[in-house]
């Protein structure tokens, strides 16, 4: 059967508002960073660094104490058996995160226990997921037995957790409180 051009300009229009509603998830972390959550910021700036385990599913501490202004540098060990994620950001961001992340599972990008490294040089435009890549700046992906550090200054006080967006990770519990201290 041969598609005519009108079937396949409306099926490429689909495919381009799907990649759109995939990396939507960046758009409004870049906006949230940008407007609340804080900043990301050299580790020469931090006074203080914190080492946080990443486990299967959990964080150890599970709350982190912060002043508004504090630049912070984490240094994150991932201890765990799965692909974990430390991700700055509001209750509503991780929302809109773990879709974008449970995209990028399916599509083969991410597997449970690591990043798909001969995805990375693809011309993902072809799949429907031109914009889909995980360089946030307020969060990094950490595979088992690897450390990675994440600093980031908090510009102000406001409601914010760190959580892994891995798919089921979130809901098993792997989130923890930031706590600003006055």
């Amino acid at each position: 059967m041969r598609l005519n051009s009108r079937i396949l300009n409306a099926i490429a229009a689909l495919m381009t508002g799907a990649s759109l509603l995939a990396t939507s998830g960046i758009a409004l972390a870049d906006a949230g960073h940008k407007h609340g959550i804080g900043e990301p910021a050299k580790a020469s700036a931090a006074k203080r660094t914190v080492q946080i385990e990443l486990g299967d599913n959990f964080y150890s501490p599970e709350s982190v104490q912060v002043k508004a202004g504090e630049t912070v540098r984490f240094v994150l060990k991932n201890q765990g058996e799965f692909l974990h994620e430390f991700n700055i950001g509001t209750a509503a961001m991780h929302a809109s995160h773990q879709k974008e992340m449970a995209m990028m599972m399916e599509h083969g990008m991410l597997t449970p226990t690591g990043i798909n490294k001969n995805m990375s040089g693809m011309d993902h435009s072809k799949m429907g997921m031109a914009e889909m890549k995980h360089d946030d700046p307020n969060s990094v992906l950490v595979e088992p037995g690897q450390t990675k550090e994440l600093t980031w200054k908090f510009t102000k006080d406001t409601a914010l957790e760190f959580a892994c967006n891995i798919p089921g990770h979130y809901e098993s519990g792997m989130v923890g409180k930031v706590e600003f201290k006055r």
